[in-house]
Order: structure tokens, then sequence, then C-alpha cells
């Protein structure tokens, strides 16, 4: 029997998941999430979705050993899963393009009826900038560490006027600068994104364009950073 003990960042989520919710699962993967939760009895009922074949056929192997009830469904996203059989969904593990796509691809996510948790592993500010342009609330962001890589979970909801921002705009939130540990988070981006901008300025083929909006980025961390002393 597959053990169902969370890493770090999946406990992190699975500890955002409201008391009783009716959870969708995308990308479930071995469906230990979902599988734990139900365990612990903290959802009513879930679902797991994902691509692939071999890792739902997984899942339902854990399900069945370790006695709960877990549907599973075949499909890209959200694509398996109407808006009335959930009212939070789970989308971890994935870049925040394809996040982004996944939310596209099914409007109901936008009604504000619904709690979404999305981890993006990159791209997050682009993630950011598509929400707020969709009308999507960033409600909080809580930051965890696994091994030496920093995760940022989205607590996000519908319902929002709709935003236009540039991406630097978007390099930090309100909701960012509130959670616990911001300013290392910060510190830690500010690391990155200054590598980045040293290397840019290094080069003779650089994008004059690119180039100014790294400079804005690593400005609206400086001053983000800052601003929490």
């Amino acid at each position: 029997m597959e053990s169902m003990i969370l890493t770090p960042r999946l406990a992190c989520i699975a500890a955002l998941v409201p008391q009783g919710a009716q959870l969708a699962d995308v990308g479930t993967d071995h469906g230990k999430l979902p599988i734990t939760l139900l365990i612990e009895g903290r959802i009513a009922h879930a679902i797991g979705s994902d691509l692939r074949e071999g890792p739902l056929d997984h899942a339902a192997r854990n399900a069945e050993e370790h006695g709960v009830i877990l549907p599973l469904r075949l499909a890209a996203g959200l694509d398996g899963i109407s808006p009335e059989e959930c009212d939070t969904v789970t989308i971890a593990g994935m870049g925040g393009q394809t996040i982004a796509e996944i939310l596209q691809n099914a409007p109901w996510t936008a009604d504000g009826d619904h709690l979404l948790l999305l981890q993006p592993m990159t791209m997050i500010y682009e993630l950011r900038q598509w929400l707020w342009a969709h009308g999507y609330a960033i409600e909080r962001e809580t930051l965890c560490r696994e091994d030496r890589r920093h995760y940022v979970i989205l607590s996000v909801r519908g319902g929002a006027k709709e935003c236009l921002y540039p991406r630097e705009k978007c390099a930090v939130s309100p909701a960012l600068l509130a959670a616990p540990d911001a300013g290392a988070y910060l510190r830690h981006l500010i690391e990155r994104e200054t590598r980045a901008l040293n290397g840019m300025e290094r080069s003779e083929n650089t994008d004059i364009a690119k180039l100014r909006s790294q400079q804005a980025l690593v400005r609206e961390l400086t001053a983000a950073l800052e601003g929490l002393k």
C-alpha cells in the first residue's frame, strides 16, 4: 500500500482546502491529495482528473487500498468536471500559463462560487497578470518551502473587477505582502531577478524592451521589500 504522506508542498495546499469541501483535483497524478483529505474526513467528496491513464490507474488503486471513493476523469484540465460537482478546485504542479489555459477553458471558474487553489511551478507573474485581467481576485498567498525551492499557493476567487497591469506590477500582490515570510521570499526573488538582469546587461544581443522590463521588475521587488520594513 502506497503511503499517503504528503510532501510539504502538497501538505500546504491540503491545509488550505476548507472543511467539508467538494474538491476537484486537477492533475491528480496518484491521487495523494484528495485521498489524504478523504481519509482524514476533511472533505465531503472529491474528483480527480488527469491527462494520462497511467497515473489515474495508480490513483484508482490507491483509493481502493485506502478504502475511499474517488471518481476519476481522463480529461484535460477541468474539461471532464462540471461546476456543480465541486466548490473547491486545486491545480498544482503546473506552469502558470497552463493553469491560465485551464481556467480559460472553464469559464465557470470565474463565477465567484468556486475557491481556486493554484500552485504554479513557473510564470507566477504572468499568472497573476492573467488572473487580474480576467476578473479573478487573489484573496491570499501562502508561501512554503520544499528542500531548497520556494512555492507560492494562490487562493483565488472569480467575480472581481478586471484590471490590466504590466508584468512588473504583477511581481507581487497585496496578498503576497501580507503572507508570513514575505520578506525572505522577496529577497530570494530579488537575488534571482538581479542575476537575470546582470546577464542581460552583459549580453550584446539583449532586447532593449526586455531589459527595461527586467529593470522595472527588480525595482518593483526592491520597493516591495523596503515597504515591509
